[in-house]
């Protein structure tokens, strides 16, 4: 298992040089000018010059390319901001607390709200719970985030006064935030854990337990829980990438210091750095979680832990 995550760890290097690159073309191709910008309408042609060749602007691509992954990859510091002068990566960050706690947040609530709703509705299938669990699952896939957060704000802060609409401070500023972000992460695990489930509760097995007259509690945690978490987790994977994405919106609407809202202080700024940084160090988080749930699924389905350490003894054999 060790020698697979460093596999692993290793793949990522590449991964992140692939990323590196797309971004910085993506930028470089995108109109505006980061020094005009920077200097505002009343500059003229000539500042505007003298800007882009102190920021390296007028150098050809592959140059700014070879300048940019030296920063990334040698330096470590993900370039210069050009409103700030200072290292991108100082400015992440210091902003990226922010953006963790929500994005973890909102990976909790995914779990410990949409797995037992998604169990609720597979054991009590075409029931009332059933309908209600998948009614609230087809809402929360259907509502746009931002939309909810700004309902939210209207509702809980401007009419009833109960929670603050903006900023960040205690338990209080981050409520809103988490559930308005999470809804669509709660939807898709309840919809993902019902599949499963109902999967399962057909299976042989599980039948064979229910004739050996074990409770259905014990039938369903010892037995049918189990053997669907492997697609459950995976969910869990790919809602935390959901749920980074989704920051960027929410820390905008609530005014939030994160990483989403850097990003687009510096889109609306063309501080290109910062963009492409902010993206190469989600893009690290979001392959680092997989990993994680890649590790996971070893503890959880014990075939696939014997499946490693089988090329293992292969390998030592050859």
């Amino acid at each position: 298992m060790g020698r697979y995550i460093l596999k692993r760890l290793l793949w990522m290097i590449p991964v992140m040089l692939g990323i590196a690159i797309l971004i910085f073309s993506i930028m470089y191709i995108c109109p505006g000018d980061p020094a005009a910008s920077m200097l505002g309408t009343g500059a003229t042609q000539v500042q505007i010059e003298a800007k882009r060749e102190e920021l390296g602007l007028n150098d050809p691509y592959i140059v700014r390319l070879g300048r940019y992954l030296r920063d990334v990859f040698l330096r470590f510091d993900l370039g210069t901001s050009y409103m700030y002068g200072t290292p991108v990566i100082d400015g992440l960050m210091e902003r990226m607390k922010y953006t963790l706690v929500i994005a973890i947040s909102c990976m909790l609530l995914q779990i410990f709200i949409g797995t037992p709703l998604g169990i609720i509705a597979a054991t009590h299938r075409n029931g009332i719970a059933d309908r209600i669990c998948m009614f609230i699952a087809m809402l929360g896939v259907s509502v746009p985030a931002f939309w909810l957060a700004l309902m939210m704000v209207v509702v809980f802060s401007v009419k009833l006064g109960w929670l603050p609409a903006f900023g960040v401070g205690g338990f209080k500023y981050y409520i809103m935030p988490c559930l308005a972000n999470c809804l669509a992460g709660v939807a898709t695990q309840a919809r993902q854990t019902r599949s499963s489930m109902l999967e399962v509760i057909r299976s042989d097995y599980v039948t064979t337990a229910k004739a050996k007259g074990l409770s259905e509690r014990e039938v369903l945690l010892k037995h049918a829980l189990p053997n669907a978490l492997i697609p459950i987790i995976t969910i869990v994977g790919n809602g935390m990438g959901m749920m980074l994405g989704g920051t960027v919106v929410i820390e905008n609407v609530f005014s939030i210091p994160g990483i989403g809202s850097y990003m687009t202080s510096a889109i609306n700024s063309r501080d290109y750095p910062i963009v492409m940084g902010g993206v190469l160090l989600l893009g690290l988080i979001f392959s680092l979680i997989m990993l994680l749930v890649d590790v996971v699924y070893a503890f959880v389905d014990p075939r696939i832990k014997a499946q490693y350490e089988g090329k293992k003894r292969r390998k030592s054999h050859a």
